[in-house]
């Protein structure tokens, strides 16, 4: 399994980009192919106090490749234009591998 890590720092105008946010970047995300799992963190502190980011979301594919697919699709286009317009001043994208290691 593999990921899309985005890390948002700290909105000048919170209430607008939750809104949208929520209410338009979140659906076409949703809609890219291949997802399968899609978590939003907001963070509330840090060991050393006031965190660096204000929220991180973690899109997860079955593998690279469908990642990949997913974000050169019509509707991950979509979902990159919308979100670089609205934060891409706030925001860092990463690609990670995942491992479960609770086992």
């Amino acid at each position: 399994m593999v990921k899309l890590v985005v890390l948002y720092k700290k909105p000048a105008d919170v209430a607008a980009f939750e809104k949208h946010y929520r209410e338009t970047h979140l659906p076409l995300a949703r809609n890219m192919p291949g997802v399968q799992r899609l978590d939003v963190s907001h963070f509330t502190g840090s060991p050393g106090g006031e965190p660096k980011f204000y929220m991180m979301a973690e899109v997860y594919f079955e593998n690279k490749g469908s990642m990949m697919a997913a974000l050169g699709s019509p509707e991950g286009k979509a979902a990159g234009k919308d979100i670089m317009s609205a934060a891409g001043d706030i925001l860092h994208m990463m690609f990670a591998d995942v491992a479960d290691v609770t086992r």
